[in-house]
């Protein structure tokens, strides 16, 4: 069976090769946290109903992956998440030939949880820093580096929370930025 590495592991390994792979790392699988987060016919919630604004092009998947809402669980690894009975949730869509580009995730209950939305333009459950898009709730530009956990927190109330995710794309050697910049 072929493994692919998480979203947030993808971001730990840029940010710290060494740190990421200590402790007997062990790759996440593509689903992992999917039957937890798809949303239901008619969901009544606690779930989030994503607008993913900016999109380069029509390509690929949109993804969204759910965390506890602290700078200790934002971005960790899927696994140990799940293993220790963290919030993690994951969402993964083809990306809509046109319209709006929507994602709903449900989560555990009402309050305070962190997020990323991807699109995988190449749809290789990979990030590709060159080409894909990516976007958190409360920031729209990012230098290199991971987003803070401040940064990508939402609140989810005990029905669907509507929210805005604008992608940011490389645009730059070191900085990633809306289509059309700033």
């Amino acid at each position: 069976m072929k493994r692919f590495v998480s979203l947030a592991t993808m971001m730990a390994v840029a940010a710290s090769p060494a740190a990421a792979l200590a402790g007997g790392y062990v790759p996440s699988t593509p689903d992992l946290g999917k039957a937890e987060g798809r949303c239901r016919a008619d969901e009544p919630g606690p779930a989030l109903l994503i607008n993913v604004l900016g999109l380069k092009d029509r390509k690929g998947l949109l993804k969204v992956e759910v965390y506890p809402p602290d700078d200790d669980g934002w971005l960790a690894d899927d696994n140990l998440l799940v293993g220790a009975g963290k919030t993690f949730r994951r969402v993964e869509i083809a990306t809509p030939p046109s319209g709006p580009a929507t994602l709903c995730v449900r989560v555990p209950g009402p309050g305070a949880y962190t997020l990323m939305v991807l699109h995988d333009r190449d749809a290789n459950h990979k990030i590709t820093i060159s080409s894909d898009g990516f976007g958190v709730p409360q920031a729209q530009h990012f230098r290199y580096r991971k987003p803070r956990a401040a940064e990508a927190r939402v609140m989810a109330g005990p029905g669907l929370t509507r929210i805005n995710v604008t992608l940011a794309y490389r645009s730059g050697l070191f900085s990633f930025d809306p289509i059309g910049g700033r």
